[in-house]
């Protein structure tokens, strides 16, 4: 209140909604969410989702509130398939119709569903075709290492017959889609039906990448042009670009098809993108995404997980729940580096000598990534476990994640630099030691998490990606324990009013329901 009553006259712009829009009141102050004054009270709105509404999708106007059957279609990664769903139930609890398509395996490890969203929620099963290269039975990420993973994209590809059969008969309005499908505009216009594309990463990786003729363009050949900060990018971003060994392994993943290829395509070809993402925690990433792209960026907020534990895994969590009662508060450290990152041998060894060194009780995930040439079946060194076993936990292939990061004895999270992993972290304000895994997002997810004072990355050669035990061990201490580390604890606990806040989480899940609803059907096709 004190805000509104210190606002001067000229701050201050009001319309009526019979004028014509060719103003809009846009900020107040450097607030994110505007308070509109009337003779009912104050309302906050998002100016910067009403201007991507009256600039590039007309709504309409007559409160037309029918509902839609909108189909879902990610890519064959958990980290994908999650928030996909999550998206899913909320729309299905508005009533509209959802259609979840994906293949046998990857809907087999999701969550089941309440039974109140039954009736709208149905999964839509599609055998993933066989191509030569992919082992047999492969329906993910995880079940292949890094360099087959453009076999697995051959596979996916190959499902465009099975979703245009689908399509043509099960009347669809909207589908919102993962990065992968490049060809899905050439399917969908024909037919009539909307495309939202649905970017998991956040809005500074996609910033980075940058606008559409970027992407498809060829005026980033070099691995090292993506060591810098791109020219488009105008706002202060802490360095936010790959090392080098980051963009050599991503070239590993990359089919015939790129991933910027792929990218490019899908955003000229949707109506609109939408990203795990809020304006409280990268506001100018998403107006220079809304100036690149020329059509509207509707973020679909964080997605924080809630905290659930099926019922056959109770045993696991009530050992681990009891190791980390008997621990003092913020003093033990979580390590967990994903279901992809695969470190060499050499690698892995420096990690944990490093977190021994540290002398700091540890929860250690460990996954043992699927044996092949040159891989281990096991990734720890012989007699490590019983060394560290007084104050180190070493748990194989699966924890739960979100309960120990939850729990109050955990104070510091070294991670993969996955999205997902670190939305779930800062959802409970544990501070970040950060080892970018080296794919995907990740290496951009670490300078700019460590660029906000959230984590501290752990330096490593930016040729190679080589660091020693002495480093891991002083920067997790750093974090963890020292004093100059007090500023990021401290912005990690400040963290937990973005992403750990439920309800605006459902303020912009609403805001997005209520874009698809009010888009004019009308709306011309990118």
């Amino acid at each position: 209140m004190d805000i509104l009553q210190n606002l001067r006259e000229e701050e201050v712009l009001w319309k009526a909604p019979w004028m014509t829009p060719n103003k809009v009141l846009y900020r107040c102050g450097s607030f994110d969410w505007v308070p509109l004054l009337g003779i009912w009270g104050v309302v906050g709105y998002a100016p910067l989702l009403v201007l991507s509404l009256l600039q590039f999708a007309p709504t309409n106007h007559h409160g037309r509130t029918e509902k839609l059957h909108i189909a879902m279609f990610p890519w064959l990664a958990y980290g994908h398939t999650m928030p996909f769903l999550e998206v899913s139930k909320f729309l299905a609890q508005k009533g509209h119709q959802i259609s979840y398509i994906s293949t046998p395996k990857n809907i087999s490890r999701l969550s089941k569903l309440p039974p109140h969203l039954s009736s709208n929620l149905s999964f839509v099963e599609f055998s993933l075709p066989h191509v030569h290269g992919l082992p047999p039975g492969v329906e993910s990420t995880s079940e292949v290492p890094i360099e087959k993973v453009p076999y697995l994209k051959r596979a996916y590809d190959k499902l465009r017959d099975p979703l245009t059969d689908f399509l043509e008969n099960s009347n669809v309005n909207w589908i919102i889609h993962d990065f992968a499908p490049y060809w899905l505009p050439g399917i969908a216009a024909p037919l009539g039906i909307n495309l939202v594309f649905f970017g998991i990463f956040n809005a500074s990786s996609f910033a980075f990448a940058g606008p559409p003729s970027a992407l498809l363009g060829d005026s980033r050949q070099r691995p090292g042009d993506f060591t810098v900060v791109p020219e488009w990018i105008d706002y202060p971003c802490d360095n936010v670009a790959f090392k080098l060994y980051e963009i050599v392994n991503q070239q590993c993943v990359d089919d015939d098809v790129s991933d910027s290829h792929r990218i490019g395509r899908l955003i000229q070809g949707c109506q609109f993108v939408t990203m795990r993402t809020c304006f409280e925690f990268e506001r100018d990433a998403i107006k220079l995404l809304i100036k690149l792209y020329q059509k509207p960026v509707v973020p679909v907020g964080l997605l924080p997980p809630l905290l659930s534990l099926p019922s056959n895994e109770d045993n696991k969590w009530e050992t681990i729940k009891s190791w980390l009662d008997s621990k003092g508060e913020k003093s033990v450290l979580y390590i967990a580096l994903g279901s992809e990152v695969n470190l060499s041998e050499e690698y892995m060894h420096q990690l944990a000598f490093g977190i021994e060194k540290s002398n700091l009780p540890f929860i250690w995930v460990v996954r043992n990534r699927p044996v092949g040439e040159g891989q281990m079946n096991d990734i720890i060194l012989p007699g490590y476990e019983k060394r560290v076993s007084k104050r180190g936990l070493v748990l194989r292939d699966w924890a739960p994640q979100l309960r120990i990061l939850a729990h109050s004895s955990v104070g510091g999270f070294l991670t993969h630099c996955g999205w997902s992993s670190i939305i779930e972290a800062l959802k409970y304000g544990r501070a970040l030691i950060l080892f970018s895994g080296g794919i995907s997002d990740q290496g951009l997810n670490a300078r700019l998490l460590h660029g906000k004072k959230v984590g501290l990355e752990i330096e490593r050669n930016e040729v190679d990606g080589s660091f020693t035990s002495d480093l891991v061990a002083a920067t997790i201490r750093r974090v963890m324990v020292e004093p100059e580390g007090e500023v990021f604890r401290a912005n990690a606990q400040a963290m937990r009013e973005i992403f750990g806040n439920e309800e605006l989480s459902n303020n912009y899940l609403n805001e997005f329901t209520r874009f698809i609803e009010e888009f004019s059907p009308s709306a011309c096709h990118c």
